[in-house]
């Protein structure tokens, strides 16, 4: 029988599959060969005991080679970042949006943004925050806080996938979670009146199925993951360059101190928004300090 391992706890494993979800030992040989089970794996698995014809306990014998694998937080076969960050309460960080969008995309993963508390602050202010990111082709959702407004659009993202949340503390990811799926049970971050950041509810990682091969991750330490890219490659990671810099002089133009910059003249134009490309510098030169110090 073949499943997805949902959750993992001191050496056993919750796996979900047709005989529901079943509580799983793994093999010896997997210890001997080093290999770990993490969850969001597909296993192969065998049923051990049952009472009156339900499975209660399984082996599992064969772990599927993984699509893509996550150190922090460990998952397995994730396909999907949902980035929430909220317009109000924590305010809106685009550069720390900026580095988990790349983050998310360098591990394989598609993207989607979430803009939630939308109705804290008018129509105008939450498309003008995450226009630069429209301009760049990014899939973005509006959620409201309070009335539902854009739930629907968000469940539709997460179909047939393996979806991690991540943002902030406080945007709402457990709260949004719970609104489309109650049955998930997830807890609402508190945000702290001292800081106005949220603090972490979940101390591990848990795949939730919604319906048929679409689960969800609580994963808290996704959003810390840091950008380790060589500093050759960011500009890779900002679509919007790629569209205009064949036009640059130079091939390979970093779009940093290159005379006749198709990026930089973009950016001059209102084509490509000043404060994305800002982001893109300031990144761009944090990793090469990085590099610097390391050689």
């Amino acid at each position: 029988m073949k499943g997805t391992v949902v959750r993992a706890f001191g050496g056993f494993f919750a796996v979900d599959s047709e005989e529901g979800t079943v509580e799983c030992k793994a093999r010896g040989v997997f210890r001997k060969q080093k290999v770990s089970i993490l969850v969001g794996d597909v296993v192969e698995w065998d049923a051990v005991s049952s009472t009156d014809g339900v499975v209660t306990e399984g082996l599992i014998t064969k772990v599927e080679p993984r699509q893509t694998h996550l150190i922090r937080p460990p998952i397995a076969n994730c396909n999907q970042a949902v980035l929430v960050f909220s317009a109000l309460s924590p305010d809106f960080h685009s550069h720390l949006l900026d580095c988990t969008l790349i983050s998310a995309e360098a591990e394989g993963l598609r993207t989607a943004i979430v803009l939630s508390k939308v109705d804290l602050i008018s129509d105008e202010q939450a498309t003008k925050l995450v226009e630069p990111y429209v301009q760049a082709g990014y899939k973005v959702v509006f959620v409201g806080s309070q009335d539902g407004t854009g739930v629907a659009k968000v469940r539709a993202l997460l179909q047939g996938k393996i979806s991690v949340f991540a943002g902030p503390s406080g945007a709402g990811k457990s709260s949004l979670a719970n609104r489309i799926a109650p049955e998930l049970g997830l807890k609402m971050g508190k945000i702290s009146d001292k800081s106005r950041r949220g603090k972490h509810t979940t101390t591990h990682v848990e795949l939730f199925r919604l319906e048929n091969e679409t689960y969800v991750a609580d994963a808290p330490g996704f959003s810390q993951i840091n950008v380790e890219l060589p500093s050759e490659e960011l500009r890779t990671y900002f679509p919007e360059f790629m569209l205009v810099s064949n036009d640059c002089e130079y091939r390979g133009c970093l779009h940093i101190d290159e005379e006749n910059c198709a990026v930089k003249e973009a950016v001059q134009s209102g084509r490509i928004a000043s404060k994305r490309y800002e982001s893109y510098r300031t990144l761009y030169e944090h990793v090469r300090l990085k590099e610097e110090r390391k050689y």
